[in-house]
């Protein structure tokens, strides 16, 4: 499991280990069943707090993203492929949001900014 952590970044540490974390999953470079590194082991290896490390575990367990087994360890939990498309979904909608609103301070059109879309997504409408 790679993580690199900025900071220089505005995101705190342990939303940087979430995201990075959620997407190695969703990419499928950590797969269900797969060990993450102990809570030491990761915040040894990044030059961070446990307490870092922990929210952020704690976090993506709660999210349903991780499942943790006493005394073995934290492990990438079983998906439902619907909810991984619906997160996958969930992550287009924000950066397609984000894309509106830089279109909309540029002055960008609509049609112009769907034209964008379909030649980016590879279509011919």
């Amino acid at each position: 499991m790679d993580i690199v952590i900025s900071n220089a970044s505005g995101r705190p540490i342990y939303a940087q280990i979430e995201d990075q974390v959620k997407s190695q999953i969703l990419t499928g470079a950590l797969r269900p069943g797969d060990a993450l590194p102990s809570l030491r082991a990761l915040a040894r290896s990044l030059h961070i707090s446990v307490i870092t490390t922990k929210r952020a575990y704690a976090d993506l367990e709660r999210d349903g993203f991780l499942s943790t087994v006493g005394g073995k360890g934290c492990f990438v939990a079983a998906k439902n492929p619907a909810f991984l498309r619906e997160e996958q979904l969930r992550r287009a909608e924000a950066a397609l949001r984000q894309a509106v609103d830089i279109a909309r301070r540029g002055g960008i059109t609509l049609e112009e900014l769907k034209e964008t879309l379909t030649l980016l997504y590879g279509g011919d409408e």
